[in-house]
Formats: C-alpha cells, sequence, structure tokens
C-alpha cells in the first residue's frame, strides 16, 4: 500500500518525518523519493539486519539516518532530538516482514524449517523454542487461543508438554507437523500451524503490548496537522489500532481526527497475496493542541 501511504502522509517538501518500521525501507526510500533537500527522515527498526541494511541509505543520503530501537522507544528517541511536536508524519507498518518470514534460520514460517526462534530482534528475549521448553500448559493454551483465536488451543498445549518430555522442540516444521497431528476442530482454509505459529510470534515480540505504546507516541510526536499512518495486517492488530484511535478522536480532550481507512487495490493484492489482509488507517493531529 505504498501509494496509499504516501497519499495518506501528504508529505510535505520541508517536513520531517518518522518509519517507525524500516524492514527494507521500501516506504521510507518512496517518501524521500517526494521531500526535499531540507527535509529530514529518522527510521527505527529493532532488527539487526534491517538497522544494517539501511546503513547504504544513511551513506547515500544525509537526511536519512536509521535507530536501533523498538517503535515502543518512539517518543523517547524524538525528545532526544528535541522534535516533539514537530514532526509532520509517522509510518507503522505492522507484523512481521516479508524478509524474516522468507528466512528460515529467523524461525517466523511453518512452511520453511529453520531453528523455532520468532523474535524480531535476534540479539533480545527469549526465543519461541526457549519458551515452549519452560512455559506451563495453561500458558502456552492461553497464548494459543489470546493471539491466535486457536480453537484447538488446549490440545496442542498438551501436545507439546507431552512432547518437549520426550525431546525439545526446537525446529519449526517439528512444531507445525505436532499442530497438525493433533485431532479437533479446524479450518481447511489454511494450514493447521497457522494460528499457533501467529500467536506464538505475537507473544514473543509483546507485539500487542507495545503497539499502543507506539501509537500514543506517534501521536505525541506530531506538529499541528502532522499525520499518522497506520498498515494492520490481521484483526487483532486492526482492532487494537482502531479502538485506540478512535477512543482519542472521541475524548473530551481530543489529539487527532480520524481520516478514515483503506484497503489494497484488487492489483495489489493479486501481485502480493500476502498484502490481501491489509488495512491502512490514517488519522491527523488536531491544531492547537500541545504535545
Amino acid at each position: 500500500m505504498l501509494d496509499e501511504v504516501l497519499q495518506g502522509l501528504m508529505p510535505r517538501a520541508d517536513g520531517i518525518y518518522v518509519d517507525g518500521t524500516f524492514g527494507r525501507g521500501g516506504h521510507s526510500r518512496a517518501l524521500l523519493a517526494q521531500l526535499g533537500a531540507r527535509a529530514r527522515l529518522i527510521a527505527l527498526d529493532q532488527d539487526p539486519e534491517a538497522v544494517a541494511y539501511a546503513q547504504a541509505l544513511v551513506q547515500q543520503d544525509a537526511r536519512f539516518s536509521i535507530i536501533p530501537c523498538n517503535f515502543e522507544a518512539l517518543g523517547e528517541v524524538i525528545a532526544e532530538q528535541g522534535l516533539t511536536g514537530r514532526i509532520n508524519g509517522v509510518m507503522l507498518d505492522l507484523g512481521v516482514s516479508s524478509p524474516q518470514l522468507d528466512q528460515a534460520a529467523r524461525g517466523f514460517s511453518f512452511s520453511r524449517d529453520g531453528p523455532l526462534d520468532m523474535r524480531m530482534n535476534p540479539q533480545a528475549g527469549q526465543s519461541a523454542a526457549e519458551w515452549l521448553a519452560e512455559a506451563a500448559e495453561a500458558e502456552i493454551a492461553d497464548v494459543l487461543w489470546t493471539y491466535g483465536d486457536e480453537r484447538n488451543s488446549r490440545r496442542i498445549a498438551r501436545r507439546i508438554v507431552e512432547t518437549r518430555a520426550q525431546e525439545p522442540i526446537t525446529r519449526t516444521a517439528q512444531l507445525a507437523a505436532l499442530i497438525a497431528a493433533v485431532p479437533g476442530p479446524r479450518s481447511h482454509k489454511i494450514h493447521p500451524a497457522t494460528r499457533s505459529f501467529q500467536a506464538i510470534r505475537i507473544f514473543i515480540n509483546r507485539e500487542l503490548d507495545v503497539l499502543p505504546l507506539a501509537l500514543d507516541a506517534a501521536i505525541a510526536v506530531l506538529a499541528p496537522q502532522g499525520r499518522l499512518a497506520v498498515i494492520s495486517f490481521h484483526s487483532l492488530e486492526d482492532r487494537l489500532v482502531k479502538r485506540y484511535l478512535r477512543d482519542d478522536a472521541r475524548s473530551d480532550a481530543p489529539r487527532i481526527r480520524l481520516c478514515g481507512k483503506q484497503f489494497p487495490s484488487r492489483e495489489e493484492s493479486s501481485a502480493n497475496p500476502r498484502a490481501r489482509s491489509a488495512v491502512l488507517r490514517i488519522a491527523e493531529r488536531l491544531p492547537g493542541v500541545t504535545p
């Protein structure tokens, strides 16, 4: 949804912008192409591979900088640079990136066998394998149900605990096969491991915990009439974004107004099936509201 994001941000040639999820820089490069020589773009990413990839753009374009951090630190990063209340636009592209999914070594995909990691920052926190090795059966079931809406959550959790008592669960293919072998209700439209892998990834990376912090910080750093563009890819994310922005806009002291939502074009969905579930929401900072 590259064109839709740029249209939603309505970039100013001399503006200051933040890309809170750099990934491989598609949104950043497109935005820089529309900005003037005096503009700035500050990117954030917690993935060391994304940060390393961004260094080439740092060398190529003096307007661009990259900060290695989770976007929950967005407010602190901007405050340290003295730019709170001066940001003209913030972009957030939520969830796992295509390069992360496509690399078996990152452990996000059940369709590519690799170490069961799933961390967006492999240098921090607990891997999925480490968590599954010690989590209580009830905790595993709760994670699968809460973050994956997995109807088979209790049976899968029980099978995980039974299996790990015999051998450690360390590979994505191993976990996917285990889940697929568990009897119970399931959708025939998706792989049996889809919901469980999504749930574990969200939990391991604290995705829904840090998202409200990032949304609050993004709104707080915006200049009057600055814009926030958020792309979500599954219902849990989008529901949280929708409610957070709606509640702020409808509060007694609103900071933003809602500017609508958009979906991928039919052409984009056909060319890139991963984009089919995307939802873009735009909000604008109200004038006369101090950070």
